[in-house]
């Protein structure tokens, strides 16, 4: 009996992934996360392979800084509406607009490429980051929107969904296309990525429904002041947040988003260069980086989607934050050992769990503080500061290891210690969270 209770306990908890909503909101994470492969792995593996410097590589990845600054349009997403494709819903028709223009730019990138001019690669690069930070924007406020406030206890499975596509997005056809790069070059490959953004446009188009979003604002672009809409949108955003919070707590939550990735984001950029310098094939990066990595990550972002559910959020973070630190010393140890595969899916493996679960708990924790109004503005101006580490203070990370000659593992030790910050941070939001008044 009470093994059979046991049983119906399980699959009680799993069944909250038969909503819908979920499985729109992996699907949306996969097209979220597959830009990332044009300007992110991909092409610093392509800029590697034509002799790129490290820090020119890691210069390179300036070109995320769009989504560092993609608050500043985030209200249009909110309020602006597009005529053309108005009838497909207000959030739907964004991320459509999107997938179109990505489709060009990635025709584009595939049939030049940095051998055929690399301030052209550059630009194509940077108007892929504008297009996928804007999209991304939409994609949030989807999901933020989707999910109703008083469904608390979904936040971390919808959080996890939305992980577990954008690492899909990212890491299943970047396996392909690392294994394949070496057989058949990487513009082809990039030829290839482009026909699976059309099945993405595809997929959105049949399987996206539009959410019922309560109080939308009625904010018409075309009849109001540029004073107006500054106004009823940038400003209203901000003060609702501060006002919700409290000005300590907000102060403490944007500096905890600002640095708890840091050290991930500058481990992230030349993991890539990493596995090359240190004897990895495309490949073996293919397989076990790639293939291997998506494998782990989809595995732990459901189950940090439970976690997150039983336990919180702030719980979810602090575990992360301890074990990214400790992955990230594996990374050094690997550095010293050199192209051991073995260690290599030790260090995956333990990358993969950890990831998953600040991912997921980072996600989830961002979306409780966000608005349902303003869930663009809000949500897009908070995932813009997380990711500002990744893209402005990232982007110098191959200067580093060009500081340090080529030490890898004094890098990857430097990196874990970049997360000790915003563990304290968060140690001290813990204790004043509880007193604040949240909710929208």
């Amino acid at each position: 009996m009470t093994e059979a209770v046991a049983n119906k306990t399980v699959i009680d908890r799993f069944s909250v992934y038969l909503d819908v909503r979920l499985w729109r909101i992996f699907l949306l994470g996969t097209v979220s996360g597959f830009p990332w492969l044009f300007i992110g792995a991909g092409m610093t593996a392509w800029l590697t392979d034509v002799n790129l410097s490290r820090t020119a590589v890691g210069l390179f990845g300036a070109v995320f800084v769009a989504y560092t600054i993609n608050f500043l349009w985030a209200p249009l997403i909110d309020h602006l509406e597009l005529p053309g494709l108005r009838r497909l819903g207000h959030r739907k028709s964004w991320i459509v607009l999107c997938v179109l223009l990505l489709i060009v730019q990635a025709l584009l990138l595939a049939s030049t490429g940095p051998s055929f001019s690399l301030l052209l690669t550059a630009m194509i690069c940077l108007g892929i980051a504008i297009v996928s930070a804007t999209q991304d924007l939409a994609i949030d406020a989807y999901r933020v929107t989707v999910i109703e406030k008083h469904e608390e206890h979904m936040l971390g499975h919808a959080a996890a969904m939305a992980t577990c596509g954008w690492w899909t997005g990212l890491s299943l056809p970047g396996a392909f296309a690392f294994i394949l790069a070496d057989q058949f070059g990487w513009n082809a490959v990039f030829f290839g990525l482009t026909g699976i953004l059309l099945l993405m446009l595809l997929g959105v188009l049949w399987v996206i429904k539009e959410p019922t979003v309560v109080d939308k604002p009625t904010t018409n672009v075309a009849s109001v002041t540029r004073i107006q809409f500054f106004d009823r949108t940038y400003v209203a955003a901000v003060s609702e947040f501060f006002q919700r919070n409290g000005l300590r707590l907000a102060f403490g939550l944007l500096l905890f988003i600002f640095m708890f990735k840091l050290g991930e984001a500058f481990l992230g950029r030349m993991v890539v260069v990493f596995y090359k310098e240190v004897g990895f094939t495309n490949a073996d990066i293919g397989v076990y980086s790639k293939g291997l990595g998506l494998a782990i990550t989809i595995s732990c972002a459901i189950a940090a989607g439970f976690f997150t559910s039983k336990f919180g959020t702030v719980k979810g973070l602090m575990l992360a934050g301890i074990g990214m630190a400790a992955t990230n010393l594996l990374f050094a140890w690997l550095a010293t050992v050199g192209p051991d595969k073995s260690l290599l899916v030790f260090a995956l493996v333990a990358d993969g769990i950890t990831s998953a679960l600040s991912t997921v708990a980072f996600v989830a924790f961002i979306t409780y503080f966000t608005s349902h109004l303003h869930a663009a503005t809000q949500y897009g101006a908070l995932a813009s500061l997380g990711n500002s580490g990744r893209t402005l203070l990232a982007a110098s990370s191959g200067m580093l290891v060009d500081w340090l000659a080529g030490d890898w593992a004094t890098f990857f030790v430097l990196t874990a210690l970049m997360v000790s910050p915003a563990i304290l941070i968060l140690w001290w939001i813990s204790r004043s969270i509880h007193t604040q008044p949240t909710g929208s």
